[in-house]
């Protein structure tokens, strides 16, 4: 049975191992990887718009994994629409990169479950295996934050490299010309980020259950003695 000590560390490792399954599984789901405004150059350019009217054309985008939206201004009001990356858009994207990061996520997520079957299997029992032991640990964490970091990698150079938010805010569109004026990481993608630290924070803990805390001393109780005039009495 594991001292008290490693007991807690290794049930906070679990909570953490938790945490990061939790924040990746959010980061899928949600549409706010990345925020920006789009200016809709067609309408600018018909009207003539000079820069105090270039308000009226401006709109915003924001997109995930899997979808997102945008709001156009052309002239013509606010018309907003819902984008979604499977099964058309991602053709004109480049399919391979954002699949990859999908793949990553995934990965990193399976390795945070072996992570966490691993931390409370340390929490109950004492391994006789050091795969199953603090060794076995590092590597799982290990392996689970690079695919992490190679998941946000990837998205990075999608978004920076091959003009993904430009692409994607003009899917669809067939009258109109829309410029990215500026575009930036937003929430859902920091969560991958905290993901990732989450695993280091892990390493860090398990670390801490190696330490051997000092025992309490416990003073046994004296013994009286007996003297030879103690007899006599």
């Amino acid at each position: 049975m594991p001292s008290l000590w490693k007991r807690i560390t290794f049930s906070v490792a679990s909570v953490l191992c938790v945490g990061s399954v939790v924040l990746l599984v959010v980061a899928l789901s949600t549409e706010r990887w990345v925020t920006g405004r789009i200016l809709c150059k067609t309408g600018a350019e018909i009207v003539n718009a000079s820069h105090p009217e270039l308000e009226q054309f401006i709109g915003d985008i924001y997109y995930g994994l899997f979808q997102g939206g945008k709001t156009k201004k052309c002239g013509l009001g606010k018309r907003r629409s819902k984008i979604y990356i499977f099964p058309k858009l991602v053709r004109t994207l480049n399919g391979g990169l954002h699949m990859m990061v999908i793949l990553f996520l995934l990965v990193a997520m399976g390795f945070a479950f072996v992570s966490l079957s691993f931390c409370i299997y340390n929490a109950r029992k004492v391994p006789y295996q050091s795969i199953k032991g603090h060794k076995g640990l590092y590597l799982w964490n290990f392996i689970a934050a690079l695919f992490g970091a190679l998941a946000l990698l990837c998205f990075l150079a999608a978004v920076r490299h091959h003009s993904l938010t430009e692409r994607v805010a003009n899917h669809r569109e067939h009258l109109f010309v829309l410029v990215v004026l500026d575009d930036s990481l937003d929430w859902s993608f920091w969560l991958g980020v905290g993901s990732v630290a989450t695993h280091f924070a892990v390493c860090g803990v398990v670390a801490m259950s190696r330490i051997k805390l000092p025992k309490p001393e416990i003073k046994k109780p004296e013994e009286p003695t007996i003297s030879s005039l103690d007899l006599l009495y």
